[in-house]
């Protein structure tokens, strides 16, 4: 299909996301990144099993006495609740309504903001209390794993936030179709990642 074809409602392609080659090849793009993305993920959270039992030098820390479950849960929800609305916006790209899209993309962000306020606050709180990043093993296993997914989460906002603004204008069409998709697929990506580390350094640091 011509990338400056006009569309309507009723000719607008089913699956724009994968409507022209360019978009196609965009969507395996992403898919190879996030598989190596999850490599990268995997071998973090390998390496914070391994020192969660390595407490701070000179405190007595344990990741029970130190996780606040109900914060996480907060931030828990906040996350999967952006996964759901994004998965509206990618209902109304499909039908051809970019201001559904630009409503549920910008909800997106703001639960995102949302919870990435509640992720620095919980970092400045663990700093206070002397749980920093170099106080020990255990420490640096925790930022690092946690800290990478907010530098995720980050991106995410920024490329969603781009997104929006740069198409304001402009509407749908065939070439930003398929980066509304991919930008919506990689937000998942970080939801998923984030059940991940709510169940295995929060949920068992906690109840375990």
């Amino acid at each position: 299909m011509d990338l400056n074809q006009k569309f309507t409602p009723q000719t607008w392609p089913k699956h724009p996301e994968q409507a022209t080659l360019e978009g196609k090849n965009k969507l395996v793009g992403l898919w190879i990144f996030l598989a190596s993305d999850t490599v990268l993920f995997a071998s973090v959270f390998a390496t914070y099993i391994a020192l969660k039992d390595s407490g701070p030098a000179g405190m007595e820390f344990s990741a029970k006495e130190l996780y606040e479950l109900p914060l996480a849960f907060v931030m828990t929800m906040l996350l999967l609740t952006s996964s759901l609305t994004s998965v509206y916006a990618m209902y109304h790209m499909r039908n051809f309504n970019y201001s559904g899209v630009r409503t549920w993309m910008g909800i997106t962000v703001l639960l995102g903001l949302g919870f990435l306020a509640l992720e620095i606050y919980e970092f400045q709180h663990y700093i206070h209390i002397g749980f920093g990043y170099t106080q020990s093993a255990f420490s640096s296993a925790f930022f690092t794993l946690v800290g990478m997914h907010g530098l995720h989460v980050i991106i995410g906002l920024v490329w969603i936030t781009g997104l929006i603004i740069r198409n304001s204008g402009r509407g749908l069409n065939l070439y930003n179709a398929p980066k509304f998709f991919a930008a919506s697929l990689y937000w998942h990506f970080i939801d998923v990642v984030w059940v991940f580390i709510f169940t295995v350094v929060y949920l068992m640091g906690v109840v375990g």
